[in-house]
């Protein structure tokens, strides 16, 4: 499968892999969800592939994948048994020094070996230093696909090591067509919501779609626009979220209030863009805290609403 906005990538990873030295590190650099694992596991196989050696269609031998681990033993039974389970927040120490013992050993099935981290910027602190050692001296025949959702969070000594493929954000235009052919289920007015909350990134909108934003946006936007002296529209705001939102819909609430604070600014006076972004940097530290902060949903969404609430006095012109 082809994704959108990944044609550079190929055309420079493939100049790479035809040149006479390919280069032994790479990341893989852009927002989540616009299809750097699909990208990475395509670009290994390619890697390790050579003629007159029969490649197996699944699971590859000399395809290394890492990425977040169960978060306990009781969640690894859960994985063990195929049950859903929870992962820990980071990939871990151990995951890759396990790996550097494995890397000790020749490649199975030709001479050449690709290992894939997923997603490289979740690495905890040792995990990065850890790796660090192997992108300095490449196992022969080794070659790294770093995925990084954030880069600046990679340690500069890892990014100073590696070549770096971007993978753009996807237009509205496009977005809107992907999720036409992925989620034709969905109306035009979650289709919208979608799009504003995923920021050019097709795989979080189909992920949106599925949580039901649509009248969640149209809600903030409206409490941006009017304010809520009554707080009415911020308990609808709270009906819409539902008593017990899951996690994911937390956090996609919060990356739509995002959205729709960014979508203000750009039409907006100068003047007023301050407040706006001062509500912006708070919704990106709730952001930051959402996903291991156990907030309760409900005075999670009175916060965003009353936060969206506070901009609608900023908007009044200055002369009435």
């Amino acid at each position: 499968m082809t994704y959108i906005g990944h044609e550079q990538a190929w055309d420079a990873w493939h100049r790479a892999l035809s040149g006479a030295r390919m280069h032994h590190g790479w990341i893989l650099s852009g927002r989540k969800g616009v299809g750097k694992s699909a990208f990475a596991m395509a670009a290994a196989r390619e890697l390790v592939a050579e003629d007159g050696i029969p490649q197996p269609p699944g699971e590859h031998p000399d395809i290394r994948y890492l990425s977040h681990p169960p978060r306990n033993d009781t969640e690894a039974k859960k994985r063990d048994e195929g049950k859903p389970y929870e992962l820990a927040r980071n990939i871990k120490v151990d995951q890759i020094r396990e790996l550097q013992r494995r890397l000790n050993t020749r490649p199975t099935l030709g001479s050449r070996r690709a290992v894939i981290i997923d997603p490289a910027d979740d690495m905890e602190t040792s995990a990065a230093n850890a790796l660090l050692k192997s992108l300095e001296e490449p196992p022969a025949g080794t070659y790294f696909l770093l995925i990084a959702h954030r880069i600046g969070r990679l340690l500069p000594t890892i990014r100073s090591r590696c070549r770096v493929l971007n993978f753009p954000r996807v237009s509205d235009l496009d977005m809107d067509a992907v999720l036409a052919r992925e989620s034709p289920q969905a109306s035009s007015e979650e289709r919208t919501a979608a799009i504003a909350a995923a920021s050019g990134s097709p795989g979080a909108a189909i992920d949106f779609v599925e949580l039901d934003l649509g009248k969640i946006h149209t809600l903030m936007q409206q409490v941006v626009e009017r304010g809520d002296p009554d707080f009415v529209l911020r308990g609808r705001l709270a009906g819409a979220m539902g008593q017990r939102p899951s996690r994911e819909k937390q956090l996609a609430a919060i990356e739509l209030a995002r959205a729709v604070v960014a979508d203000q600014m750009r039409t907006i006076p100068h003047a007023q863009i301050p407040a706006m972004v001062e509500t912006h940097s708070e919704l990106v530290r709730l952001a930051g805290q959402a996903p291991t902060y156990n907030f309760d949903p409900g005075l999670l969404v009175m916060e965003i609403g009353t936060l969206l609430a506070g901009l609608a006095g900023s908007r009044t012109p200055a002369n009435g």
